[in-house]
C-alpha cells in the first residue's frame, strides 16, 4: 500500500544557512530504526525537499507526491518507518545546513551529485541521471547555445544549471530566481525568453503546458543523489542498499514509469 507523506512546511532564516558546520554535530540521534539508522523523530524518516519540482517532488490535492517521495518512501519502508517531508529552501540542504540542524534524516530534491556538495553533505549512491535543458516560448526557441544570444535566461539559485549558464552562455543575460515556479512565471510572463534547468523538469513542463518547448539538451553527465549528513554511514548504507534492491527486483522501473511514462534507458 502506498505510503502518505506529510508535509511540514518550516521557515528557514539567514541564521540557518549561516550556521551550517556548527549545532547538531555531535548530539545523541533522537531516536533509532532498524539496523541502529539514526533518525531525529521517532517512527518517521524526516526527508527535507525544497517545493515544486515537478515530477521529483510537488503538491497535488494536499499531498506531497512525485518520483522522489516514492524513491524515498521504499527507503522508509526498509526502515520500518514512515516518511515525513519538510520544505526548506534549496540552499541550506546543500551547504549541510539543514542536517546540521537537525531538520531532517535525509534529503531528496533532485539534487546533483558535485565535488563541492559533498564538502558539506554525503549521497547516496545515484539514482537518476539528469542533463540541463533549455525551456522557451515556442513562438521564440533557440535550438543550440548561439541561440540563445541577447536572450534572458532565468535560472534557480544555488543550482548547478546556474553554474552552466554563469560560465558559458556570455551572449545572453543570467537572471537568477528563487526557484523552479518563479523561473517559469518569468518566462510565461516576458520577464525571461528562456529557463535553464533539469531536463526531467522541463520536458515535464512542456508536456503539461500549451505554449512552450524544451529547445535543446545540454549533456553535462549529472547524477542525483539522496543527501544525509557528513558521516552518517548508518544511513547511507540503508539508502545505498534500498536503491540495489529496488533496482534489482523491478520496483524501481515501476515508479520511473509512473512519472515519466517510460521505463528508463
Amino acid at each position: 500500500m502506498k505510503r502518505r507523506s506529510t508535509l511540514a512546511i518550516v521557515a528557514v532564516g539567514a541564521m540557518l544557512a549561516l550556521s551550517a558546520c556548527g549545532g547538531g554535530g555531535d548530539s545523541e540521534p533522537a531516536a533509532t530504526a532498524e539496523g541502529g539508522v539514526p533518525l531525529v523523530k521517532e517512527g518517521k524518516l524526516t526527508t527535507c525537499t525544497h517545493l515544486s519540482y515537478q515530477p521529483f517532488q510537488f503538491e497535488k490535492d494536499g499531498e506531497v507526491v512525485g518520483f522522489d517521495v516514492d524513491i524515498v518512501d521504499a527507503v522508509a519502508k526498509k526502515l520500518g518507518v514512515e516518511q515525513e517531508i519538510v520544505n526548506v529552501p534549496f540552499e541550506p540542504i546543500t551547504a549541510g545546513a539543514s542536517f546540521a540542524q537537525d531538520q531532517c534524516d535525509v534529503a531528496a530534491a533532485a539534487m546533483t551529485i558535485t565535488p563541492e556538495r559533498e564538502e558539506a553533505i554525503d549521497f547516496s549512491e545515484p539514482y537518476f541521471p539528469a542533463n540541463q535543458a533549455i525551456l522557451t516560448r515556442e513562438d521564440k526557441t533557440a535550438k543550440d547555445e548561439d541561440g540563445l544570444k541577447d536572450f534572458k535566461v532565468a535560472a534557480q539559485a544555488g543550482t548547478t544549471g546556474l553554474d552552466y549558464a554563469t560560465e558559458h552562455f556570455k551572449d545572453a543575460e543570467v537572471v537568477t530566481y528563487e526557484d523552479l515556479p518563479l523561473s517559469l512565471e518569468a518566462l510565461k510572463n516576458g520577464q525571461a525568453d528562456a529557463v535553464i534547468n533539469d531536463n526531467g523538469v522541463l520536458y515535464d513542463y512542456a508536456a503539461n503546458n500549451d505554449g512552450f518547448a524544451v529547445g535543446f539538451d545540454i549533456d553535462t553527465g549529472e547524477h542525483y543523489g539522496i543527501g544525509m549528513k557528513k558521516g552518517n554511514a548508518e544511513m547511507k548504507k540503508a539508502v545505498d542498499d534500498t536503491l540495489a534492491e529496488i533496482k534489482d527486483n523491478g520496483e524501481y522501473d515501476k515508479i520511473y514509469e509512473k512519472w515519466f511514462g517510460d521505463a528508463p534507458k
